[in-house]
């Protein structure tokens, strides 16, 4: 039998895990799909800052406070596994598909899936991943301690984990495309990046490829203005190269965008009614922690609305419902309150009359693909007969 909520949370980063708390408090039967660690990448930071109320903490103590939270609303469920698939059913209703822990049914969801490292497929990365090939200073600089290493990379996570990696390796070595004295990060970690003596700079220059067969022993290096190649020594690469979207398990389902980034409206509402997305894996201005939050109880509270005024649709329009219209109007345009007041006393002999202010509620609306704020939907039984005034097809 298939375990039903009403809302399915796929993902635990932060914006998965405010949209858990805002959902426990409305004490919605929520469950929270993760397949690794709660607070995905931003358990990686040794320090966060700039989170409203947080003066100093680690990423990953402010993630366990976030889960804590969470996780005190009793209707909340938290299970670990990797989600393989998402349908929209006939019915309205959701089914996520999982690795291990089989299907699990949702009158909403939503997606919080996140970003992993990009990989440049230069020779031998995918091949040395892990045997002196790292994406992540945080879990792998222990590996390095005493070694000379590099790094691909020059924005705001290459410069500033290049400074922390210093902390073990005995030189860290930072590839830069531009030229000399160029770098994409910030100002105050490009200051401490150059007065960092274990730090040193090629610039004007790519990875080609990196040496070795059991482990990274050296790389291949170009510069980019003499098209000069040369092999260098060197116990490992990291790379800080940019994020790619979570998001290959619903390109097929909803609208990306054409970076795998999932489109959203400002209620994170996808292409899909029902399914919303949060935080990195949608298309956003700004990846930080609080906005991340703010995502998540935007989504929860969207959602919550959805469901209870698609319940309110299915109890209305029921075979034996008889004729039923929808007037949808606009409720600050004084203009239409007037004329849907007379279009209301035209149809009430004939139709029971259902005001539906736009502003608020927009579900079906939206299904309609209504055209104009002023408009009309007529139905018998449960079924669409005229949309503003015009035979259904």
């Amino acid at each position: 039998m298939e375990e039903r909520y009403d809302v399915i949370i796929i993902g635990g980063g932060p914006a998965g895990l405010a949209a858990a708390i805002y959902a426990g408090r409305a004490g919605r039967k929520t469950l929270m799909i993760e397949k690794g660690s709660f607070g995905g990448r931003i358990n990686d930071p040794r320090e966060i800052r700039n989170s409203p109320g947080v003066i100093s903490d680690s990423g990953a103590n402010l993630m366990q406070k976030f889960k804590a939270h969470a996780q005190s609303y009793a209707t909340n469920v938290f299970k670990r596994t990797t989600v393989t698939g998402l349908e929209a059913r006939e019915d309205g209703t959701l089914l996520v598909h999982t690795k291990r822990r089989g299907d699990f049914v949702g009158d909403c969801v939503i997606l919080d899936t996140g970003t992993k490292p990009r990989v440049l497929g230069i020779p031998n990365e995918i091949e040395l991943a892990g045997h002196g090939v790292a994406y992540c200073a945080t879990c792998d600089a222990e590996f390095f301690r005493d070694k000379e290493i590099y790094v691909l990379g020059a924005g705001d996570q290459a410069i500033e984990e290049s400074g922390y990696l210093t902390h073990f390796a005995k030189k860290v070595t930072v590839i830069v495309l531009h030229e000399k004295g160029h770098l994409d990060c910030n100002e105050m970690a490009a200051a401490e990046a150059y007065a960092n003596p274990k730090i040193e700079f090629v610039w004007n220059t790519t990875l080609q490829e990196i040496l070795g067969d059991e482990e990274v022993r050296g790389l291949i290096l170009k510069n980019v203005v003499s098209g000069e190649t040369r092999e260098v020594k060197a116990d490992g690469i990291f790379f800080f190269v940019g994020m790619v979207p979570q998001t290959e398990f619903v390109q097929e389902v909803v609208a990306c965008d054409a970076k795998g980034y999932i489109l959203v409206n400002e209620k994170k509402e996808t292409s899909v009614p029902g399914i919303y997305a949060v935080g990195d894996c949608t298309q956003t201005f700004l990846r930080q922690v609080v906005t991340a939050a703010a995502d998540g109880t935007i989504a929860a509270t969207a959602s919550e609305r959805y469901c209870r005024e698609r319940n309110q649709l299915k109890s209305i329009l029921t075979p034996d419902s008889g004729r039923v219209a929808f007037l949808f109007y606009n409720p600050y345009e004084s203009s239409q309150i007037e004329q849907v007041t007379q279009l209301e006393e035209a149809l009430q002999d004939d139709y029971t009359v259902i005001r539906q202010d736009i502003t608020r509620q927009t579900l079906l609306y939206q299904l309609l693909h209504m055209d104009g704020t002023l408009s009309s939907a007529m139905f018998e039984h449960g079924k669409l007969i005229k949309k503003n005034g015009k035979e259904a097809e």
